[in-house]
């Protein structure tokens, strides 16, 4: 019978149970309702600086 001759590390246990999962793709990206670049959900855009239809963070070029 097969019987495990030392104790099991904690990290030793950790490191082989993470090989199980996987990283996924994240879901909340949605695409900019004001210049349709990939956005986060929920988030100032980075490309235009829009939020829910309202300009929050203007962008370097406009305060020039």
């Amino acid at each position: 019978m097969a019987v495990p001759k030392r104790k099991v590390s904690h990290a030793r246990k950790m490191k082989r149970r993470s090989s199980v999962w996987k990283l996924e793709a994240p879901t909340n990206i949605v695409k900019c309702p004001q210049c349709g670049e990939p956005n986060l959900a929920y988030r100032v855009c980075k490309a235009c600086g829009y939020y829910k239809g309202v300009e929050v963070a203007p962008k370097a070029a406009a305060q020039k």
